[in-house]
C-alpha cells in the first residue's frame, strides 16, 4: 500500500502547484519512479471521470479509512481501469473493495452518459496536435555518432519511412543534423543509447538556438548558457563545440542546478562549467567571463508553445485577461533584462535569444523594445539577418509587431499546429562591427540556403507572419 500513499502524495504536490508533473516525478524513489509516474500520469488522464464515480458512489462519505481525495483516485483507477489494486488485503483496500459493485455501475453509466464505447474515450489526450509531433531524438556527437546511432536503430527493426505513418519508421530531419524522427508513440526510456546519453530526446524546435549560435569549435571559444537546466540545449552546445573551449551553465535553482549537472555528465560534455548562480548577477567584466563571445538566452516565459507535456493533464486556475495580459508584461520585461545583460559583456558578438511562447508580446515585442534600447540605438548590435539565422526554415517573424520586414524575416517561427513542433520563437543580435562577410557564409551552408517566402494572411491572433509556407 506504501506504493499508492507515495502516488496520492505527489498528486497532492501537483494540486499544490509545488511543479511540474515530470519535475516532481523527478524527484521520486528511483527503485518505484517507473511505476508511479504511469499511475499518477495515467490518474490524471482520467481524473474528471474518476472523481464524478466516487463522488456519486459517496466513496468518502462512507468510508473513513479512505483518508483523502489523492488516495481514492489512485485506488479506484487500478480497480476500474488497470488489473486491480495491487496491495495485500488491509483495511484501506478493503474498503474501497466493499463499493466495487456500486463503482464499477457508475462508471459504467458515465459511459453512456458520455457515449464513450471505449475507456481510452474517457481519457483527457490534451492538445491534438501533439500527435502530429514525431518523438524528435538527437544524436549526441559528443558519445556516438548518426551512422552508429543509425546500426543501433536498425538492430531494433527500425527502418527510413514515416514515422507519423509506422511506429518503426524514422527519417532524418531536413534542417538540424545529427537529427532523427521517430513516431511520437515511441519511448525510448529503456534504450541504452538513451540510457548511456548517447541520443538525446530533444523537441525539433529546441535544437534551433544552439544552431542558430552555432559557437566555434575551438580551444579558445568562450560562450555562456545563461539559462541552462536541465540541460537540452547545453549539451547541444557542447556537441557543436566538439567537446571544446568553455562552456559557462548558469542555473539558480538549486534542484533544478543538480538536474544539470547529471544531463551534462551524461551526455559527456567535458568543456561545461556547471555554475548554481543567477545570470543576471553576473559582473560582464569579471575576468573569468569578460572574454565570451556567445551567449545563449532561453528564459523563463508562458511556456504556451508547448503542446505535448504532461502538464496539459493539470487543472488550470481560470484566469481574467487582465490577469494573464498582466502575467506576459512581467514576462516580457524579465526577457529584456536578460537580452541587455548579455549585450553588456564587452566581446560578446553573438546573442541568441529564444522561448517556447506563441506569444507576440514575449517575442517580437520584446525584439522591438531591444532594438530600441540604448543597446541598439547606438549602433553596436543589430538583428542578424535572415541568412545567418536557419534561412531555409520558411516561417519567420510577425511583420505588424516590428518596424521593417527585413526584421521580421531575421526572427524564426515554429507553430505546433503546422511544422511538426512545438511553438517555439527564435532571435540573434550581432556585434555590428564584428559581423563578417565569411562568417555568415560559413552558418548559411551550414544550415542550407535561402528559400523564396511565399505570402501568408494575417493569423487570428498574432498578426500578420511573414515567409510562410
Amino acid at each position: 500500500m506504501n506504493f499508492y500513499f507515495e502516488a496520492a502524495k505527489t498528486l497532492d504536490r501537483l494540486d499544490a502547484k509545488q511543479g511540474s508533473i515530470k519535475g516532481i516525478i523527478a524527484t521520486l524513489p528511483e527503485k518505484d519512479r517507473k511505476r508511479s509516474a504511469a499511475l499518477v500520469i495515467e490518474t490524471l488522464k482520467f481524473k474528471a471521470v474518476l472523481s464524478e464515480v466516487i463522488s456519486k458512489a459517496d466513496l468518502l462519505k462512507e468510508e473513513r479509512k479512505v483518508s483523502s481525495v489523492s488516495l481514492a483516485l489512485v485506488l479506484v483507477h487500478d480497480l476500474l481501469l488497470a488489473r486491480g489494486i495491487q496491495a495485500g488485503d488491509g483495511p484501506i483496500k478493503q474498503a474501497i473493495l466493499r463499493h466495487k459493485t456500486r463503482l464499477h455501475g457508475e462508471f459504467q453509466k458515465l459511459k453512456i452518459k458520455k457515449g464513450a464505447t471505449s475507456n481510452e474515450q474517457l481519457a483527457n489526450v490534451g492538445d491534438e496536435r501533439a500527435a502530429n509531433i514525431p518523438r524528435y531524438v538527437r544524436v549526441n556527437s559528443c558519445l556516438t555518432t548518426v551512422d552508429e546511432a543509425v546500426k543501433h536503430f536498425a538492430s531494433r527493426g527500425f527502418s527510413v519511412g514515416d514515422p507519423l505513418s509506422s511506429k518503426k519508421a524514422y527519417a532524418k530531419d531536413e534542417h538540424v543534423p545529427n537529427l532523427l524522427l521517430f513516431s511520437p508513440s515511441i519511448s525510448f526510456q529503456d534504450d541504452p543509447f538513451y540510457q548511456s546519453g548517447k541520443i538525446i530526446l530533444q523537441d525539433k524546435a529546441s535544437c534551433f538556438p544552439a544552431l542558430v549560435l552555432s559557437p566555434l569549435a575551438a580551444d579558445e571559444s568562450l560562450v555562456i548558457d545563461a539559462t541552462a537546466a536541465p540541460g537540452n540545449k547545453t549539451s547541444h552546445l557542447s556537441a557543436l563545440m566538439q567537446n571544446k573551449g568553455k562552456l559557462f551553465a548558469f542555473e539558480k535553482d538549486r534542484k533544478r542546478f543538480t538536474t544539470l549537472k547529471m544531463m551534462v555528465a551524461k551526455a559527456g560534455c567535458t568543456n561545461v562549467r556547471p555554475i548554481n548562480s543567477d545570470f543576471l548577477t553576473v559582473d560582464p567584466l569579471d575576468l573569468q567571463f569578460a572574454q565570451v563571445t556567445h551567449i545563449l538566452l532561453d528564459p523563463s516565459c508562458s511556456g504556451s508553445g508547448i503542446v505535448n507535456r504532461l502538464d496539459h493533464l493539470l487543472e488550470k486556475e481560470d484566469e481574467d485577461d487582465s490577469s494573464e495580459d498582466e502575467r506576459l508584461e512581467k514576462l516580457a520585461a524579465f526577457q529584456l533584462v536578460m537580452i541587455k545583460h548579455a549585450m553588456r559583456f564587452p566581446k560578446v558578438n553573438r546573442i541568441v535569444y529564444s522561448t517556447c511562447s506563441v506569444h507576440a508580446i514575449e517575442n517580437e515585442g520584446v525584439i522591438k523594445n531591444a532594438l530600441n534600447s540604448d543597446e541598439c540605438r547606438d549602433g553596436r548590435f543589430r538583428l542578424a539577418p535572415q541568412n545567418e539565422v536557419l534561412p531555409s526554415w520558411p516561417r519567420r517573424g510577425q511583420l505588424n509587431v516590428l518596424d521593417s520586414p527585413g526584421d521580421a524575416c531575421s526572427l524564426v517561427r515554429c507553430s505546433p499546429g503546422e511544422d511538426a513542433t512545438n511553438g517555439f520563437f527564435v532571435s540573434c543580435f550581432v556585434k555590428a562591427a564584428e559581423t563578417s562577410v565569411s562568417k555568415r557564409k560559413a552558418i548559411a551552408e551550414t544550415v542550407g540556403s535561402t528559400p523564396k517566402r511565399k505570402k501568408r494572411k494575417k493569423s487570428q491572433k498574432q498578426g500578420t507572419t511573414v515567409g510562410l509556407t
